[in-house]
């Protein structure tokens, strides 16, 4: 578990020297501020678990400085502390978002007691705020294969290590599942586990949405900040622009960062985890991607089966996400056949887990009966092709296809793909380019070209 780090700022030493002395003796992390500019300058070297805040101090009050945090949105509890106390003060502290207030002379009990609340209050509600993001068990691996036992046992040797960690797998497979199993099972299970699809955010961006902003002593805090502590979750690492790939390689090797438009460091207490679709050694050797920064995430590497290669685990999947979606979305509960089980055991799936969790979903939605009966889920997945085999072993779809000239069959092949993950994703572009493993722009140009309407998935 990481000790709580805790700033204490207040214009008195004797009094800062003795609550540092009571905090380590109790094993948090204590670091000490005299004035208001002094503890301006701490909160941009790093993000406090908490703050002991002097309301009467020489430069600027304790409560214009929590007002500065709190419309900052700096995200930290502030406990206030004064030898002149009064209810109006408490009350205008606390209206202010501070956590609560204490009286001078201190007492130690009430001291240690206020700052194990305090610390507890803010755990559970980053915690709520986590449940509230991630309406499912994201943290589950379903399955009894020995391709998903494999797996656990891998994640079981990883997870109480702080190792970084690159996990590969086509989209949809199970990455961000096994991301969550990594923290959940690591000595930083009690800390925030944070992240950022990098697929989704501009180059432009990107720097930002990392490592923060600095705006004329306005802080804006980046996802390596939320994560102190914890573990940072880099999805689609594959995506990012080579000036990131260099900032961020830097960040690792120094365990450290400047904020963008900043001038001070901030230090790194994080794992990471990365994940991509992407073949990251051929992008190496095509230059679209850092070798240095490959063989710095690549510590551990991991790999997450496609669902066609343990598609025994099929039934326990619709089983898990049945319950799921029937318990999270309130609709009623339908049994599958065992025809439409079969059916589905033997299903390719190109979009893989999660394409079947949004089969599932999508079955229970369009409401038909108390059974799912395997004509009806013939017409959820379409008319597709869901394998290529050489002539003489397919039917009579197949025999046409290998009939065309390459560019032909080609053609019909992409046209079939990206519409039927353009359904499952119902009609989300953004989704679908990372499902296809293609660059927005690139997949705009192809649907064009295929005469795909984009909003054939949402119709």
């Amino acid at each position: 578990m990481t000790r709580a780090h805790i700033l204490i700022v207040d214009d008195e030493p004797d009094i800062r020297r003795l609550v540092q002395e009571i905090l380590e003796d109790e094993n948090y992390a204590a670091d000490v501020a005299e004035n208001a500019a002094a503890a301006r300058e701490a909160c941009l070297q790093r993000l406090f678990d908490l703050v002991l805040l002097d309301i009467w101090m020489p430069d600027t009050d304790g409560i214009t400085l929590l007002k500065e945090w709190k419309s900052g949105g700096l995200d930290m509890p502030v406990v206030m502390m004064s030898g002149h106390g009064s209810v109006e003060t408490a009350v205008e502290a606390i209206r202010y978002g501070a956590y609560d207030y204490i009286e001078k002379p201190l007492s130690t009990a009430k001291l240690l007691v206020t700052v194990e609340h305090a610390l507890q209050a803010d755990a559970l509600r980053k915690e709520n705020l986590r449940l509230r993001q991630h309406l499912e068990p994201a943290s589950t691996l379903v399955g009894k294969s020995e391709a998903m036992e494999n797996l656990r046992a891998q994640i079981a040797l990883i997870a109480p290590t702080d190792s970084w960690v690159l996990i590969t797998g086509e989209p949809g497979s199970g990455k961000g599942v096994v991301a969550r199993c990594l923290h959940s099972q690591s000595p930083r299970s009690d800390r925030e586990f944070v992240d950022i699809s990098l697929a989704a955010i501009p180059p432009q961006n990107m720097a930002v949405q990392l490592f923060g902003a600095d705006e004329g002593g306005v802080i804006r805090v980046g996802r390596f900040e939320q994560a102190s502590g914890g573990t940072l979750f880099l999805d689609e690492v594959g995506d990012m622009d080579l000036n990131t790939q260099s900032k961020l390689l830097s960040a690792l090797e120094e365990r450290r960062f400047m904020r963008v438009g900043g001038n001070q460091y901030v230090e790194i207490d994080v794992r990471v985890i990365a994940a991509t679709n992407q073949d990251l050694q051929r992008a190496v050797a095509t230059g679209r991607f850092r070798e240095d920064l490959y063989y710095r995430l690549n510590v551990v590497p991991v790999h997450v089966p496609p669902l066609r290669e343990h598609r025994e685990d099929v039934p326990e999947l619709i089983t898990f996400y049945l319950n799921l979606v029937v318990e999270r979305e309130r609709l009623p509960y339908r049994r599958f056949s065992t025809g439409a089980i079969n059916l589905l055991r033997n299903h390719s799936w190109p979009g893989n887990v999660r394409e079947l969790k949004n089969l599932v979903q999508r079955l229970l939605i369009l409401n038909r009966g108390d059974e799912v009966g395997r004509e009806e889920v013939e017409l959820a997945l379409g008319n597709r092709l869901n394998a290529i085999e050489p002539a003489g072993g397919g039917d009579a779809a197949t025999e046409e296809l290998f009939g065309l000239p390459l560019r032909d069959a080609r053609d019909r092949f992409e046209k079939a793909y990206l519409e039927h993950h353009l359904r499952i994703v119902g009609g989300n572009v953004s989704e679908l380019a990372q499902v296809a493993g293609l660059e927005r722009t690139h997949l705009y140009r192809k649907l064009k070209g295929l005469g795909i309407n984009p909003k054939l998935g949402k119709e």
